[in-house]
Order: C-alpha cells, then structure tokens, then sequence
C-alpha cells in the first residue's frame, strides 16, 4: 500500500493520500528507517574515533526528522485539521525514499544534457534543480492533500517546515567548524 501511494501521490493523485495508515503505529513505522540510519552512521563513525562529529549529525538529523510531524501537527492543530496530521506526516515520512529513483533520474537527466553540449557542473546544477522543485511540489502536495489545505495554506506549511529543516541541517555543520 505504501508503495502505490507514493506512485499516485508522486502522479499527483489525490487517492494516494487513503494508501498510507492514519494511528500510531503507521507513524513509526514510517519514522524508524529514518531515525535507523543516520543511527547506524554515528554508530559507525564512532567506532571509527569520530564521536564528536558523530554525535553532531546524529542529533542534527533526528531534530530534522521529528521537525516535520512537529510542525505538521501544530499547523493542523493550529487549522482545525488535528485529525488529519497522522496520515500526513506518515505519507511525508514516507516520501522521503522517492529521492532515491529521481537521483537516478537526475544522473539521466544530467547524462542527456552533457549530451546536447551542456557542461558538466551546469548540467549537474540543471537536474538538481529539476529534482529539488519536484520535491518541494511533491511535499506541498501531500500537504495539501493531507490536510485539506487551501494551496497557499499548504505552501506557507513547506515553506515553513523547508526552513526548519534546512536550519536543522545545515546549522550544526557551520556552528561545527
């Protein structure tokens, strides 16, 4: 089910929304891959004598993963759509593993540009680009589907949550050196 609803949420179809669990255990299920790897990396790196910068990402990555639900919750609490927030948060869990076909995709995409006379680091730039846009309009759109927002409720919602995670992300590696 989690699979045919990334595919129709990815076509842009609403349905996909229904395919994802609306309780408790969904949303960790959804949550435990991405709170076990970044694990398993600072595990590693920490056996390799890197604790410091280990522990850093670590805690980075896990206040980037539990930001999201957080700040869809409290836009749905906030908007009278509480009831919705599980679903939501879990299908944009979820969704987080449709980076891994468009990164192949934009190596593609990136190949066929090379080919029609773009150089590399522009070509490069280009299918980043492309992917980046579809992401945050695949976001925004399960947001909006999700919640029953209005679209500019929903892009407020993204622009608001791609900020934090941003901050969550890119913060500790400049307050690091």
């Amino acid at each position: 089910m989690i699979l045919r609803g990334l595919w129709l949420l990815a076509r842009g179809r609403i349905a996909g929304i229904q395919e994802f669990g609306n309780s408790p255990d969904a949303f960790t299920a959804s949550l435990a891959p991405l709170i076990a790897f970044p694990l398993v990396g600072a595990s590693l790196s920490i056996l390799g004598g890197d604790w410091q910068p280990a522990l850093i990402g670590l805690l980075s990555r896990l206040c980037a993963v539990l930001a999201l639900p957080l700040i869809v919750h409290e836009f749905a609490r906030h908007t009278g759509r509480e009831a919705l927030w599980l679903r939501t948060a879990t299908a944009l869990d979820w969704s987080f593993w449709v980076l891994i076909p468009l990164l192949f995709a934009a190596a593609f995409v990136g190949a066929a540009l090379v080919e029609a006379g773009l150089d590399m680091l522009h070509a490069e730039v280009a299918a980043m680009a492309i992917i980046a846009a579809y992401l945050l309009w695949y976001q925004w759109f399960i947001i909006r589907t999700g919640l029953a927002l209005s679209r500019l409720q929903a892009l407020c919602l993204v622009a608001l949550s791609s900020t934090a995670l941003f901050l969550f992300s890119v913060a500790p590696l400049v307050l690091g050196k």
